[in-house]
This record gives structure tokens, sequence and C-alpha cells, in this order.
């Protein structure tokens, strides 16, 4: 009779290449816990890591590689996007295309960072995220949080305890030594664009000694990253966890994790290599990641609660937030990484029609009607963006739109009763309705609407999926 282990073990051989029998380096076998323990730490470890690791891709795409596409600027500058994200811009899953981007790294080894603001107009909304490498948003500047006016404020890494200088309105403090910063700058129309880059202009991100005015006594130490891609991480992923945790000092509420983890060889100072284990431990590995995977992927389908087909939730948060429910905080990367928290922007999501059927261009035109004064409501602004169900990455279409705003309001058809019908499909409604056309793939649709600044009082979406605002489905045309 086949026993659980035997199963999975024939599961795992059915995925993998066998490899000659040898003698390989890895953990010795009398410390390492049994096939079934170890697959399940893999298990637990990929959920733990996904974050992490999907982070990791993310930053050396952005701050290490300068031979890809996306690259923005090394560590601690950034790069302002005079233009919002479009179908070339692939480096993270379900971007914003409602607002330009100014991103940068910051590497606080050495020094804090300075991050200063310019005064902005007040009906320009925008937003200073910072995410660390664990990704919690650890803080806020801009409309909602801080306010119009100007300002500089310190960003410091686990370890740093100085005192704060004069000048300085606030400090935040990251839980790993890298983090990104996410500048986003509200966009009204095609011809705002010139004013975005004004404001873009006055964004700046200095060490804490060339804020001062000072010297800058020691050099950061070089760092040898490891190359990655979404080829290598299929079978690299532990040793990407690896690398990054050296970067981030362990939290209370990882001591848990990070001690299971080293049993199975996972951990600062435990370099973890793939292709030098034994047969059993790479399925051990194999296995426990699938599984993973699989219960990332569920809990993506059934986050939050559902409201005529679309999952609201309260998904990013800081390191109190998830409380070392690694699930959650990888159901939030995995949705949607660099998401905001929901005071910041609340994201109602969906793949199916309000009967609870898959959305697919290729099958159906759809449309999505808010009624007469139900428009999502905000103190800023709102939008409603189109994906590749597969991708999740913006889709190339005929008149490059990617989403339909609330500053487009002005320019779209509204109905006798003053209510407001969007169509979701892939070829153009025709002429007549094209103002409220957002086109969709020939394929599956993932739809995520945006609700920059949510009230709070009612009606307001707040608290995701309780509060009285109720985003309406979407129909299949007849």
């Amino acid at each position: 009779m086949l026993t659980k282990r035997d199963l999975l073990r024939s599961a795992a051989l059915a995925v993998m290449t066998a490899t000659t029998a040898r003698s390989f380096p890895a953990l010795a076998q009398a410390d390492r816990p049994g096939f079934l323990k170890a697959k399940d730490i893999a298990e637990q470890g990929f959920i733990f890591g996904l974050p992490i690791v999907m982070n990791y891709g993310i930053m050396y795409e952005f701050a290490i590689d300068r031979s890809s596409s996306q690259f923005k600027a090394p560590f601690n500058q950034f790069k302002n996007d005079p233009n919002v994200f479009t179908y070339k811009d692939t480096a993270v899953v379900t971007p914003n295309s409602d607002t330009p981007y100014s991103i940068g790294w910051m590497d606080f080894r050495v020094e804090p960072i300075v991050i200063s603001v310019p005064a902005v107009d007040p009906k320009r909304y925008y937003s200073v995220q910072l995410c660390d490498g664990n990704t919690y948003n650890y803080g806020y500047i801009g409309t909602r949080a801080t306010g119009s006016e100007a300002g500089d404020y310190l960003v410091v890494g686990p370890d740093w305890k100085g005192a704060t200088p004069p000048g300085i309105k606030k400090v935040f403090q990251a839980s790993t030594q890298l983090s990104i910063v996410i500048f986003r700058t509200q966009l009204f129309n095609p011809a705002d664009i010139d004013n975005v880059k004004k404001v873009q202009a006055g964004y700046r991100m200095q060490p804490l000694s060339a804020y001062l005015k000072q010297p800058t006594t020691t050099a950061a130490a070089a760092i040898d990253f490891p190359k990655i891609d979404k080829e290598l991480v299929k079978t690299n992923f532990f040793e990407y966890l690896d690398f990054a945790l050296q970067f981030a000092p362990p939290q209370e509420n990882e001591k848990e994790i990070r001690a299971a983890l080293a049993k199975i060889g996972v951990g600062p100072g435990k370099p973890f290599n793939f292709k030098d284990l034994p047969l059993e431990q790479k399925l051990e590995v194999v296995l426990g990641m699938k599984e993973g995977e699989k219960k990332v992927e569920e809990a993506v389908a059934k986050t939050g609660k559902t409201i005529n087909g679309w999952q609201v939730s309260a998904m990013p948060g800081d390191n109190a937030h998830y409380n070392g429910d690694w699930l959650k905080r990888a159901v939030a990367a995995k949705a949607g990484i660099y998401g905001n928290n929901p005071a910041e922007a609340t994201y109602p999501l969906t793949r199916v029609d309000a009967d609870g059927q898959t959305l697919d261009g290729s099958n159906h035109n759809y449309t999505l009607t808010f009624p007469p004064g139900q428009e999502p409501p905000v103190n800023a602004f709102w939008s409603l963006t189109m994906y590749d169900g597969k991708s999740q990455l913006l889709i190339e279409n005929p008149i490059n739109r990617y989403l339909i705003n609330s500053p487009m309001l002005p320019d779209m058809k509204r109905n006798a009763d003053g209510s407001l019908t969007l169509y979701i499909q892939n070829k153009s409604p025709g002429a007549d309705k094209e103002s409220n056309w957002l086109p969709a793939p020939n394929d599956t649709i993932y739809l995520v609407m945006r609700l920059y600044w949510p009230k709070t009082e009612a009606p307001s979406i707040l608290p995701p999926g309780e509060g009285s605002w109720k985003p309406p489905g979407v129909v299949a045309a007849k």
C-alpha cells in the first residue's frame, strides 16, 4: 500500500528530471526533519518568502540591472517618469496607470535618507509610499497623510538610533536596509503632463550627510546581487530568499518561521543551493513550493468580501497589520505588490461578472453602470483599470486607453437618468459610445477599481467590504 510519502515522491518525480545519484553537500541528515515535515517547512517558507522574493526581483530590474528595459535609477536616486504606465511596463504586476510615478530605492546601511517634497496644489492628489523589503508600508507622505505643504522627511533603516535633525517634519523607520519609495502624482488629462513634471521636479532624495551639508565618512560596501529572472526563480527561490534576508533583521513575529527555515538550510549564514541538494531534498523543496503557490492562489481568489462579484478587502499594510499572517502578506503581494493601505487607496478587484462567470473578452461584451449619484466616493479620484487576466499586465489596444477614471467624466456620456455606463469589450462599441469604452483583451479579464483617499463618511467603501458603498456588478451583454 502506498503511503502519503510515497505518493508525494511520485508526484514530484513526475515534474522533475531524474538526476544521477551521487554525493551532494547538504544539511546533515541527522539534523534535518523528515520528508513530510521538510516539505511542510518549504511550503510555509514559500508563503513567507514570496513577497520578499518578488520585491527582490523588482529591485533587481529597477535599481541593479542597467541593461533592463525597466531600469529606473541606482540606489539613493530616483527616476521621474513623466508618463503613465502602459503595456510596455512589465516589471510590476497590476500597475497603476493613473498617476505618473517617480521611483527609487534607498540603501540605509551607511546613513538615513532625506525625502523632500514641494508645495503641491491641494486639488492635485499626490502620495509618497514607503515600502520596505518585507513589503510593509511603513509610512506615507502626501495629500492625505501630511498635507500639501513642502517638507523634509527622514527615512531610516532598522538599526538607526540617531537624533532627529532640525527641519525634519517626521521620521519613518524601515524594517529592512533596502527599501523602495514610490511617488504618485495625479495627472488630470494628457494636456496636464507639464504641470506634473513641475511637481516631480520638486521631489528630492538625498543622504542625510548631503542634507546637512556634511562630508560622507563611510562608503557602502558593494553588494554582489544575484541575477534573477522568471526562470531562475522557479528553482532558486530559496537562494533569493536567503540573500534578501541578510538585509532584513529578524522581527519578533518571524522567529518561528525563521527557525523552521533554518532546519532545511535556509536563512542568513546558511547559503541554500538547490542544484547541489540530494534528490530527496529537491523533492521536498519542489513539492513545498507547489503547495505554497497553490495556497496563495486559492487565497487570492477568496480574499476579502465578495460584493456583486468584486472582492473588497483590506490587504496591504504595515507589520502590525499583517501581524505574522504570512499568507495574508503573500496574497497582498500576489494580487498587486506595492498596493496602498486602504485609507490611502482601496482596491475592489474582480475576474468574474455579477453572476460569478469568468470575465472573457473573447466570449462576451460587458457593461458596468453606476446609478445616478453613486459613483465611487473619494476625496481624490477613482479609476477602473483593465488587465490581461493571465499576466495581470496592461493590454495593448487601438485607442491606448488602459483605464477610465473620474477626471475623464466631463468627456464621457451619461444616460438620460444621469447614470454612467462603461462598455467593457474587445471591439469598439461604436463611435457614439467610444468615450465610455474600456478596451478588453480577446481573452480573460482582470479588473481593478482604485479609490484614492476614499471618503470615511457615508457613503464610504471603508471599512473595506463593510462600508455602505457597494461597487456595482459587471454585466454580460445579452
